[in-house]
């Protein structure tokens, strides 16, 4: 195992900067996930861990010893491509033992490497098949089974699921998440879903545009987001923002919407605007309550999207439509007049560019109440 630590890399494919200053550390025996768009830097970032990319600037370290200028075969790190790269005229038993042959291993080594690897894969019965005869999801346990044989102290994983459909995805994740509790060894994974993101890893990295935007557990950048491209890429659907403007008077300092107003509690911190400011209220879908009676702050239902075990409902709120998680036994017609509340242990303030500023993550730091006409 090996704890992996990027000291300020930078890496530049001509005028696009593919990764721009990025520091972090991942622990010894961590499952740290890399979400991000595509064109983030995501594989860059796996490619420069593993020795396939060298930075322009910055270091990489694994265990305290610097990688940066060491041959990508001699760092003992694996990596498993998108495209799976599985050998077709090889069995799998011949596509396992690959890497071990070109470390010219003793064959009785081999065989046994390959053999208790396939035991964990759950593939001991796939091994005198050749890859055209496997399922999608066989053939990503064979090309992750082709990392592991080697026993390397890091394994680094590019969206490997991406390719399969839904149901198998969710078997795999669950796979996946075993077999890294079992083996106990570093993984970092890529991806850009963030169901993968969230129910997988100990730590996630959320990337944009080359720049590490936050690091932290799921939970605290599910419920605690540095700004609104990381409330957006985290959460299905993603988080509501209501612009609003700052309003004041008598200490206090009030966000003003034109259907209603959010009050700061005594004691919580006070962020840093002004009167007139503008900004912006962000609140989940399953923080935002409807009810089938006019309530305190009145909208107007704009369509519905049932899912099955809950329904999407479409708020129209002031100009700005916001969505809600209902019980799918809410029963609300487009057009009609419904009430909504907001839950104010749930609500996040951001500044105008964007910036988390306040998160109440289930404190009572906020209130809400409807703008008094």
């Amino acid at each position: 195992m090996a704890a992996i630590r990027l000291e300020r890399v930078t890496k530049r494919f001509g005028a696009t900067v593919a990764l721009d200053d990025v520091s972090l550390e991942i622990e010894d025996g961590e499952f740290f996930a890399v979400l991000g768009p595509p064109g983030a830097g995501k594989t860059t970032l796996l490619r420069t861990i593993v020795g396939l990319e060298r930075p322009d600037s910055g270091d990489v370290y694994a265990d305290g010893a610097r990688m940066t200028d060491v041959y990508p075969g001699d760092r003992d790190i694996a990596i498993m491509f998108q495209n799976l790269a599985l050998y077709p005229d090889k069995t799998v038993f011949n596509n396992l033992a690959f890497p071990l042959r070109q470390a010219k291993m003793p064959k009785a080594e081999r065989r046994r490497r390959v053999e208790e690897t396939a035991r964990t894969l759950h593939i001991e019965q796939l091994l005198k098949r050749k890859p055209a005869k496997l399922s999608g999801g066989e053939r990503q346990r064979v090309a992750l089974g082709r990392a592991l044989v080697r026993e390397p102290r890091a394994l680094l994983l590019d969206e490997p699921l991406s390719a399969l459909d839904a149901l198998l995805r969710l078997e795999m994740r669950a796979e996946l998440k075993r077999l890294q509790r079992d083996l106990g060894r570093t993984l970092v994974y890529v991806t850009h879903d963030q169901v993968e993101a969230m129910s997988m890893p100990d730590r996630v990295a959320v990337l944009r545009s080359g720049v590490v935007q936050q690091i932290g557990t799921p939970e605290d950048v599910y419920h605690r987001p540095a700004n609104r491209f990381v409330a957006t890429v985290i959460g299905s659907p993603p988080m509501n923002f209501i612009p609003c403007t700052v309003g004041g008077g008598n200490g206090a300092v009030r966000i003003e919407h034109a259907a209603f107003v959010v009050s700061l509690a005594a004691g919580f911190p006070r962020p840093p605007l002004q009167s007139g400011d503008a900004c912006f209220v962000g609140v989940r879908p399953e923080d935002v309550h409807v009810s089938a009676e006019p309530g305190e702050i009145r909208a107007t239902v704009y369509v519905t999207e049932p899912l099955g075990g809950e329904t999407v409902v479409d708020l129209q709120l002031g100009d700005r439509v916001i969505k809600a998680l209902a019980p799918p036994t809410t029963k609300v017609e487009p057009d009609a007049s419904v009430g909504v509340v907001l839950d104010p242990t749930r609500l996040h303030l951001f500044d105008a560019d964007g910036n988390a500023l306040l998160s109440a993550a289930g404190a009572e730091g906020f209130s809400v109440a409807p703008r008094p006409a």
